[in-house]
């Protein structure tokens, strides 16, 4: 319930496609987010195969509560691991084929007040 009610209150979202370069299963992506947005990272993978996310805050005008959801693909929000509950490091076990997306977002009084805090996510898939 506190999801939904998460996701109806969002003021902006941004999407952006992961490429692993030639050779490679994983990358780090780098990014802010300010207040109520959200980011999705997008990328492809198989069922059974592992994906590996670590969260780090880079900096922040707050308190840098900034965390991940992994959504299943066709999720309407409903997320296989959330970080404010499990910690921001994780190994997950991918149950279908299809586009996963890492949902970035803020809580509390950063989320609340419009607070902007910078991040990095290491990202691999084996």
């Amino acid at each position: 319930m506190l999801g939904l009610a998460l996701a109806t209150n969002v003021s902006a979202q941004s999407k952006s496609d992961v490429k692993f370069a030639p050779g490679n299963f994983g990358t780090m992506v780098s990014g802010t987010i300010t207040g109520q947005e959200y980011t999705d990272y997008l990328l492809g993978a198989n069922a059974g195969q592992e994906m590996f996310v670590e969260l780090t805050v880079t900096d922040s005008n707050g308190n840098g509560t900034v965390y991940f959801n992994i959504l299943p693909p066709g999720s309407d929000g409903g997320a296989i691991y959330n970080s404010s509950m499990n910690g921001n490091t994780t190994t997950v076990s991918l149950p279908e084929n299809g586009t996963y997306a890492i949902r970035v977002y803020h809580m509390g009084n950063d989320e609340d007040t419009g607070k902007t805090s910078g991040f990095n996510i290491d990202l691999s898939i084996q």
